[in-house]
């Protein structure tokens, strides 16, 4: 992970309080409004999906480009907003960059999010 990314992870760590027990903070809301905003757009969205469905967690880039009618180098740029934002993480092998989906990041995410009977408790 990238040390922005690790930043952003740790930064966000104190947010991990899903929205039905508490509101949430406007710093906590400022942390994580950028994490939910690289989201927003259905491109990454759905590579977001291909990459953290992918068998073995791990996917290379030339695996995801046939699933888009886009430039390899428009993929690129989602691939690296993800990657900016904590999303994914990267790992080059020879030509191809592999893509894993960062598990803390979207576990918070998904806490914030969270409807789960002890969620709102």
């Amino acid at each position: 992970m990238s040390n922005q990314a690790s930043d952003a992870a740790a930064d966000l760590a104190d947010c991990r309080v899903p929205l039905v027990r508490e509101p949430l903070n406007p710093a906590q809301a400022e942390r994580l409004a950028p994490s939910f905003k690289a989201l927003g757009d259905p491109v990454r969205l759905r590579l977001l999906s291909l990459i953290a469905s992918h068998e073995g967690g791990r996917v290379c880039v030339c695996d995801l480009t046939g699933s888009f009618d886009l430039k390899a180098p428009t993929i690129s740029h989602h691939l690296k907003v993800l990657k900016d934002h904590g999303l994914v993480t990267s790992e080059r092998r020879g030509t191809w960059i592999y893509y894993t989906a960062t598990a803390e990041t979207l576990d918070l995410l998904s806490t914030v999010l969270s409807v789960r009977e002890g969620a709102a408790a």
